[in-house]
């Protein structure tokens, strides 16, 4: 018996197998799976699963899932095509929250491509923020990146003055300024070329007032979304709440959110694709307790660090 697990953001996708133990038998890894970027999504999709069917129940977290009714039919059928029945597709943000906060209540703050608050309380599941890059993602990468890109052309044509954080921007790059418009209009994948940028930011933020004040900007919006989280699931200021995303890697940006929500954040229990095996078992029936979940957060971290090297 085996189940799997996938966590499909719009950057990059984790796949993981795992036993009744907990522990993890197999992990893949791949390019996002954002389905407003192409339809290279689907061919994705299916060689990051042909490789483990079958089993016995999967659980994957997909972006977009269950906000265009169209493209949420067809990561369903895409990935039953491949594991039949025992597929469930489930928005990223939900894997993405089983994992941090292993199903209890609270609120997970998500900055990754984009961004989100997905909480869980005494009136229910609520979700927050999550409309796209259009006019949403407020905090996240993307808008870490849009934010930095913004300020580079107001420097380049004298509305502001340069910084570090326009010569930062350009060389990570490797352009010239008068290159900027060619390189964001001939990206594949824009919004992962410019969600990129948002560690460039980060390394630049400890010296650059510009590139500090994005982050601390990012960090107001993710509070936001936090905060209205909690109220709509009827919880108080005091929520417990934990974090998950790419966005968070920076200790600057995990300060000026953990100021801003009044607590330190629980650890995540389990990054995404752990949430995803993890709901996957129990949909199978297995027994879930603390020592399956140590056991697969043990078994991950070994796994993928093995991939890496």
């Amino acid at each position: 018996m085996r189940v799997l697990g996938l966590d499909g953001g719009g950057t990059k996708t984790a796949v993981a197998v795992a036993v009744p133990s907990g522990q993890v038998i197999a992990v893949s890894q791949g390019p996002g799976l954002d389905p407003t970027a192409g339809d290279a999504w689907e061919g994705r999709l299916l060689a990051l699963l042909q490789p483990f069917a079958p089993v016995q129940a999967a659980m994957l977290g997909l972006p977009y899932f269950s906000e265009i009714p169209a493209i949420s039919a067809r990561q369903t059928m895409v990935a039953q095509s491949v594991l039949g029945v025992g597929a469930t597709v489930v928005n990223d943000v939900s894997v993405a929250y089983e994992g941090a906060l292993g199903g209890a209540e609270g609120v997970l703050l998500l900055a990754g491509t984009g961004s989100m608050a997905w909480a869980r309380g005494p009136m229910g599941v609520v979700r927050v923020g999550g409309w796209g890059d259009v006019f949403g993602d407020e905090g996240s990468a993307y808008w870490i990146g849009r934010e930095a890109l913004t300020l580079v052309s107001r420097h380049l044509d004298g509305r502001q003055q340069a910084s570090v954080l326009t010569a930062g921007i350009l060389d990570a790059l490797g352009i010239a300024g008068s290159a900027l418009i060619e390189w964001t209009y001939s990206q594949p994948q824009p919004r992962a070329a410019v969600a990129a940028l948002a560690r460039r930011v980060d390394d630049l933020a400890a010296t650059d007032a510009d590139a500090g004040d994005i982050l601390a900007r990012a960090a107001v919006q993710l509070v936001d979304l936090g905060r209205a989280a909690a109220r709509a699931s009827g919880q108080g200021y005091d929520v417990p709440w934990s974090y998950a995303g790419g966005a968070f890697r920076s200790a600057m940006l995990l300060a000026e959110v953990t100021a801003g929500m009044g607590s330190r954040p629980l650890q995540p229990r389990l990054p995404p694709v752990g949430g995803a095996v993890l709901a996957a078992a129990r949909r199978a029936g297995w027994r879930v307790d603390d020592g399956f979940i140590t056991t697969l957060a043990a078994s991950l971290a070994e796994k993928f660090r093995e991939v890496k090297e």
